[in-house]
């Protein structure tokens, strides 16, 4: 194809106009139908040891996919070239692999009438992310690691403290009739010392704040006296002795069963019965005191959007509230179009898109609805159990249930939390696991887009010396 004045212009980098005069290229080229996505990005990370700065990062990215359609034949292809030989090539080169691709009667762009986006600022972008110049970036991690390394002698060492902030936008245009965009923005600060006890044995731990907007971030002292203590009580950590009693979640590992759920829920998993929960639409899946969220609107306290808060899913529809569990009663899967086809449903509206590739399903802020009972009221509630603070390995198999992950973390004696614990492994079933959660914590907070509080789980096996 010959390059002339209809080329996009792309010196400006006006995405809307891009990505639109794509999909008009794509159909000139012989496409029935055609979506393009453009993203932008910029991000600088720091993270210093021992006062010293050991990486530094600042680094723009931006790009461009286009996906094309020749009846029920698809294909996509992706370009960070976005001059007009670049462009050129990109729709050549996605119209070529259509042909040769085989149909599928479920491929296809959602129904025009499905298309939409929702209005008013969803607080998902703040310049203040960069408001510090690059030595009070470089200071505030170094600032978090200090205080760390401040807060007790046995700090001896540091895998460092941390800065990063970063902004990006996306615009998403198709043939039939949507365009839509937005930005967004993060910053974080972390600190992760090293103690040591008395044997010489080492410790390591962390902690984090992160926001959309510098001013909601944690304070680097903050940041560095909390990751001090979550390394001194890993001190003097062993093993504990084979055994099924009741474990406690932390809300940062609990966060990671919902992220089961969301897996085992999604429309992909289902489609393909690869998923404990195929079939099972309708039925009780959880203990009745657990109601599961997917809520791609949600506000965070401080005003800002969630972190997965946007105004429309990956293929152009507007995000929406979608209960997955309600009273331990599977609702409803979360869907793109795609497997809402297969499965002779419709979309929940979870597109998830990248540059390249079919779109995929995403979760929006996922979460757990928090309980009455403070993290304190349910510890002291145990009279031995296992009070679980990271977890490690990736031992969750979704289509027949079996979890076994190694663990540290607590232990609980009489109510009370007593020495550390490392070196186990918990194992036990999802679906036995969602039956058995017999306390929920209070204290949901956002940290990411899925989120939970405090759980307490019965039944399960602690596999240890």
């Amino acid at each position: 194809m010959p390059e002339t004045d209809t080329q996009p212009d792309v010196t400006a980098l006006d995405l809307e106009n891009l990505t639109a005069d794509v999909v008009a290229l794509a159909l000139k080229a012989g496409a029935t139908d055609a979506e393009a996505v453009a993203r932008e990005g910029d991000e600088f990370s720091v993270n210093v040891r021992m006062g010293e700065v050991e990486t530094l990062t600042e680094s723009g990215s931006r790009g461009l996919g286009l996906r094309v359609f020749q009846g029920t034949r698809s294909a996509s292809a992706s370009t960070s070239d976005l001059t007009p030989g670049g462009i050129r090539l990109l729709v050549e080169g996605a119209m070529a692999l259509a042909k040769i691709t085989e149909e599928d009667p479920f491929a296809g762009l959602p129904d025009k009438g499905e298309f939409g986006s929702i209005g008013g600022d969803l607080h998902l972008y703040y310049d203040d992310v960069y408001s510090l110049e690059g030595p009070e970036r470089i200071e505030w991690a170094r600032r978090a690691e200090a205080a760390a390394l401040a807060a007790d002698p046995r700090i001896t060492n540091s895998d460092g403290g941390s800065f990063d902030a970063a902004t990006g936008r996306m615009v998403l245009a198709n043939s039939r009739g949507f365009t839509g965009g937005y930005r967004t923005s993060y910053a974080g600060v972390s600190a992760a010392p090293l103690a040591m006890d008395t044997n010489g044995q080492m410790q390591r731990d962390g902690w984090w704040s992160s926001a959309r907007r510098l001013a909601d971030l944690d304070s680097p002292e903050a940041i560095g006296k909390e990751a001090a203590r979550r390394t001194l009580r890993r001190l003097g950590a062993r093993r504990v002795p084979t055994q099924n009693v009741p474990i406690v979640f932390t809300p940062e590992v609990a966060r990671s069963l919902i992220g089961s759920v969301f897996e085992a829920a999604s429309g992909d998993s289902i489609w393909r019965s690869a998923s404990f929960l195929a079939g099972k639409l309708g039925e009780p899946i959880a203990a009745p005191n657990i109601t599961i969220t997917d809520d791609n609107l949600m506000m965070l306290p401080t005003g800002a959007g969630g972190y997965g808060t946007s105004p429309f899913d990956g293929e152009g529809l507007p995000s929406q509230r979608t209960v997955v569990v309600e009273g331990g009663v599977l609702r409803n899967y979360l869907l793109n179009s795609y497997s809402a086809r297969k499965l002779g449903m419709k979309s929940t509206h979870n597109a998830s898109r990248g540059l390249a590739g079919t779109p995929g399903i995403g979760c929006g802020n996922l979460y757990l609805e928090p309980g009455a009972l403070t993290p304190e009221e349910i510890i002291a509630g145990v009279s031995a159990g296992f009070y679980v603070t990271s977890l490690m390995g990736f031992g969750v198999n979704v289509v027949t249930g079996d979890y076994s992950r190694g663990a540290t973390g607590l232990w609980i004696e009489n109510g009370q939390l007593t020495h550390a614990v490392e070196e186990v492994t918990i194992a036990g079933n999802l679906a036995d696991m969602l039956m058995n959660i017999t306390a929920i914590g209070n204290d949901l907070v956002f940290r990411s887009a899925v989120a939970s509080p405090t759980l307490r789980i019965d039944g399960m096996t602690i596999a240890g010396a």
